[in-house]
């Protein structure tokens, strides 16, 4: 059986880290905060990888992001995901060369499709994460772009099952509705799976404490959870977190 995991995301925007709520993104601090603030050779004891976004929404530079990246990693010896921005097979080839163990994809999902495979080709489909950004409107759920910003023109449910068929190593789904609220992840958004899906699912949006993480770990259909909150787990709260996870019987990796 494979092991269920924990995974942190940072969010980085033109040249600062931020919290987010509802995609609202409020600045916390630059790299040199976040290195003063967290230690990462710590915190990468309690988590099983780690996500790093630029959600910059106007013009991206990708030398001041990836500086960024190399400074968090440099004492970091788990699995990085790095996205923001991938339209085209070199931009990914800029991630996987920084040091990217995964690129995670949302926009080009919609407006590129072809380049899972132009990437999957070369780096294979563990490589590659779809990320789809999920909003209730009444009693519906529609999928978003370019930072949820934009409403996606396709049928929700048909967009997910055709996603996961194609070459990609895993699937995030991720709540707008709950994001940065604390108030728990939204469940509806996984009944929106096929039921025979075969890649991992990881499930992001609302975490916002040990329960939270441990309910949906505990769920069968749920492979992984992402919590982006440097709030609700700053110092040892991922730390107390896991050994409470691990404690009642979720199967996490355990290391000395």
């Amino acid at each position: 059986m494979l092991k269920k995991r924990i995974i942190f995301s940072l969010l980085f925007s033109e040249g600062y880290f931020n919290l987010s709520r509802n995609f609202r993104l409020q600045r916390i601090g630059d790299i040199n905060w976040l290195l003063n603030n967290y230690d990462f050779s710590n915190v990468s004891r309690s988590i099983d990888e780690l996500i790093v976004l630029d959600v910059t929404k106007g013009k991206r530079d990708s030398t001041l992001f990836l500086d960024a990246v190399r400074k968090i990693s440099e004492d970091v010896f788990i699995p990085i995901s790095l996205g923001g921005g991938i339209r085209n097979f070199d931009d990914a080839k800029i991630f996987f060369d920084s040091g990217a163990d995964k690129i995670i994809i949302n926009t080009s999902l919609f407006d590129n499709s072809k380049l899972i495979d132009d990437i999957s080709s070369v780096y294979g489909s563990q490589s590659i994460v779809a990320y789809l950004d999920i909003k209730k409107e009444q009693e519906n759920f529609f999928l978003y772009k370019n930072n949820g910003s934009e409403k996606a023109k396709v049928k929700t449910s048909e967009f997910i099952n055709d996603i996961a068929d194609k070459n990609i190593g895993e699937l995030v789904i991720n709540s707008i509705d709950k994001d940065g609220t604390g108030m728990d992840f939204l469940y509806q958004t996984i009944d929106l799976l096929p039921f025979d899906i075969t890649i991992p699912v990881l499930l992001s949006g609302g975490a916002g404490n040990f329960k939270h993480l441990y309910s949906a770990l505990s769920d069968n259909r749920i492979d992984a959870v992402v919590t982006a909150n440097l709030l609700n787990f700053v110092g040892d709260g991922l730390v107390t977190a896991r050994k409470e996870i691990i404690g009642n019987g979720i199967n996490l990796a355990v290391w000395n």
